[in-house]
């Protein structure tokens, strides 16, 4: 995980989503959180090669997080098929969906404007 100027800490994930790993990765996350206390969580799902239903649990959770400290959450580089999973269960209602990196940062602050 990294944190860049401006305050957005940065979690690139990799491999598989499932009930296993995600524990894993909510302590991981949780903790970087809790330590950098940032303004945006952008969670990249560049490397995810599986999601299950715990992925939404996560960003759920997450968006939790970042809420109590006032910040906002970020999805990024998602497959087309987890991108289709966080539409249905309403994650764009929490998170900014961006499709890649390029285009995150427009269309996250244009959606900020807009709500």
């Amino acid at each position: 995980m990294s944190v860049q100027e401006g305050g957005v800490l940065t979690a690139r994930i990799t491999g598989e989503i499932d009930h296993h790993s995600a524990g894993w990765l909510r302590m991981d996350i949780d903790t970087a959180i809790n330590d950098r206390h940032p303004k945006v969580l952008r969670l990249d799902f560049s490397g995810v090669s599986f999601m299950d239903s715990s992925g939404v649990g996560l960003v759920m959770g997450r968006y939790k997080s970042m809420k109590l400290i006032g910040g906002s959450v970020e999805l990024v580089n998602m497959p087309d098929y987890i991108e289709k999973v966080m539409l249905l269960a309403g994650m764009d209602k929490l998170a900014c969906i961006a499709g890649n990196e390029t285009n995150k940062e427009e269309k996250c602050n244009a959606e900020a404007t807009d709500k």
